[in-house]
């Protein structure tokens, strides 16, 4: 947590200013624009590279600026010291590559010691000449191999990335313009997508209260209070800014709660909930900070993992489930939901663990689950005699034919919904341009991080999606640059080793995270120092390697499912809780339509953080 009083001053620098007005004149950065910070001008310090670190330095995007003549006063960056562009570099790479020759060697001759002492002895002289000969040749092709891996290895990650922009916002310059009120109504905003803030975000604190692993963050519109749901089967209201919990509620629901979300334009007093018993239930909250009730709208078949808001609706809103139908869920009426769409690839039906809606065009829905396409629906349009009621879907071309279980565990829209982003599990996060037509292919990819064992979150960053931000099963968070898709933040975010949940602040440069650990992460920008990125080749490569070797051993979901399983019962071997005050009533009273079944998976075993 950071104490100091400069940190605390940014911030209250930043943000005394609450305007939210879009800017006109700001636009995304084009693709052209990422030619404004080139590689390679690290100066006459920097030793010459071989050929097989270029792949490496393509991970990190580079570090030294000249600077412009004429502009030495004026020149500043989101890096807030005036200091010019920033590195990004790791701190072994300060190191000069005579130093790295002697590591690499000192360890290469340590395995062929250790394989000397692991021969065999006896024979002749000539016959133990000849063979000291052929393990110095293998030993030889042995380590050739592995570098050869090391090379190819850097070569994938560094692939597919583009030269990281200059920074769009500059400290000095903007602070002496807020200062004589010009521009002044756009200052929070370029804030919270500054780059320089983004590589200073660390830890604040810690929201402790649930007993069990935190599935679900949402804010409500005005960035006020935080709901939080878990799988002790209750929903927390946070007012994160004091780090107390205003209300507390049993949900109503008999396992994992999945997702709790504000009702926008409700006055915060309304709350809808999804878990894996199959139920959608709203509750109702008062202004004295109690729940007035729970109650049941809608009732899937199998596990129901997400809810998709109407931005400017307070009353509808859309809930997919693993039994692939959506419903669209009006509280105005005496039966709330109704069936749009039973999601299906031909004939057979495809579960569903994703879905969210065109802020722009709301009428426009995307949906993702048990394959590989992201579908995307017109809810004015709609005839499943008619290419299954499907308006378009997306894929990236190496996944069409892929023989491998791929799934889409989370997808969403862009603030202008003019970009959508998607997470494959063990695989990668992809880019697509909702504007394309059917079958288009991917438009970025994002690398580095794992989505294997549960049921991970993607996230854009930033007022006008600058970034995109996800969890690992390794237990760090990433923020990429969206243009560029370099890393440029990387953090330790799980102690129990996997971050799912990731919900930015609506109008301040900070999140709040959540996983395995049964508590909830804040982090603001206030690290006095840019991140240095420290240890994140090696656990990229790490990530990598797993990946592959799952892949190799075409693991099926089961062996996932018993390990985490496993993980669970060891984490959370506790007497069964007692439910505690808080609802003043909830109710089964169900609003759902004939299409919803009463069938509810709602037995003791909640495993909320194993994949579906």
């Amino acid at each position: 947590m950071a104490e100091a009083d400069g940190k605390s001053s940014v911030l209250n620098v930043c943000f005394s200013d609450g305007s939210e007005e879009p800017d006109p004149g700001e636009d995304q950065r084009g693709e052209g624009d990422a030619s404004a910070a080139t590689e390679g001008h690290s100066g006459s310090q920097a030793a010459p590279r071989e050929a097989g670190e270029e792949a490496k330095d393509k991970l990190m995007p580079d570090a030294k600026v000249a600077r412009v003549p004429g502009q030495e006063e004026e020149e500043d960056t989101d890096s807030m010291d005036g200091s010019g562009l920033y590195s990004l570099t790791e701190e072994g790479e300060r190191e000069s590559e005579g130093g790295r020759r002697e590591r690499v060697n000192e360890r290469d001759a340590g395995k062929r010691a250790a394989r000397k002492r692991n021969r065999p002895s006896g024979g002749t002289t000539h016959h133990s000449s000849s063979s000291d000969e052929d393990d110095d040749d293998e030993e030889e092709e042995e380590d050739q191999e592995e570098e050869e891996d090391e090379q190819a290895m850097d070569a994938w990650l560094g692939a597919e990335l583009r030269d990281l922009s200059g920074p769009s916002w500059r400290a000095v310059p903007s602070l002496k313009s807020r200062e004589i009120g010009r521009g002044s109504h756009q200052f929070v905003r370029r804030v919270c997508g500054a780059r320089g803030l983004v590589q200073r975000l660390e830890l604040q604190g810690r929201l402790e209260r649930h007993t069990g692993c935190v599935n679900t963050l949402h804010f409500n519109p005005s960035g006020t209070r935080l709901a939080s749901g878990s799988d002790d089967l209750r929903v927390v209201v946070w007012d994160w800014a004091r780090r107390r919990a205003e209300l507390e509620f049993d949900s109503g629901h008999k396992s994992n709660v999945f997702q709790a979300k504000f009702l926008p334009h409700s006055g915060d007093s309304t709350l809808a909930m999804c878990a894996r018993d199959g139920q959608i239930r709203v509750a109702e909250l008062s202004a004295t900070q109690r729940c007035k009730n729970t109650k049941r709208v809608a009732q899937h078949k199998g596990a129901a993992h997400k809810l998709a808001l109407e931005p400017d609706s307070p009353c509808s809103f859309l809930s997919a489930g693993e039994d692939a139908i959506v419903f669209a869920i009006d509280l105005r009426l005496d039966r709330p939901a109704n069936k749009l769409v039973v999601v299906k690839e031909g004939d057979k039906k495809v579960g569903l663990y994703t879905i969210f809606v065109n802020p722009v065009n709301t009428h426009h829905f995307a949906v993702g689950g048990r394959d590989q396409y992201v579908r995307i629906y017109d809810q004015r349009k709609i005839n499943e005699n008619e290419n299954n009621g499907v308006l378009k879907k997306f894929c990236p071309s190496h996944l069409v034919s892929s023989e491998s279980k791929t799934n889409i565990t989370c997808l969403v829209y862009s603030h202008d919904g003019t970009e959508l982003l998607t997470s494959y599990n063990d695989e990668d996060i992809y880019l697509f341009d909702s504007s394309h037509g059917d079958g288009a292919d991917y438009r970025r990819r994002y690398k580095g991080h794992r989505n294997n064992a549960t049921v991970k979150g993607v996230n854009f960053y930033g007022p006008s999606s600058e970034f995109v931000i996800s969890g690992s099963d390794c237990g760090h968070i990433y923020l990429w640059d969206k243009v560029s898709a370099r890393i440029v933040q990387f953090m330790e975010g799980d102690r129990g080793g996997v971050v799912n949940c990731l919900e930015p602040h609506p109008h301040l440069p900070g999140l709040a995270t959540s996983g395995l650990d049964h508590d909830v992460k804040l982090w603001s920008p206030t690290a006095e120092n840019l991140t240095g990125l420290k240890g994140l080749k090696d656990v990229m490569r790490k990530n990598k390697r797993e990946r592959d070797e799952d892949s190799v051993r075409h693991g099926d979901q089961y062996d996932t499912q018993l390990l985490w399983f496993l993980m669970r019962h060891m984490r959370n071997r506790r007497p069964q809780r007692t439910r505690r005050e808080g609802a003043e009533g909830d109710t089964d009273e169900s609003w759902s339509s004939p299409d919803s079944s009463d069938e509810e998976d709602g037995g003791p075993d909640h495993v909320q953080c194993m994949s579906s």
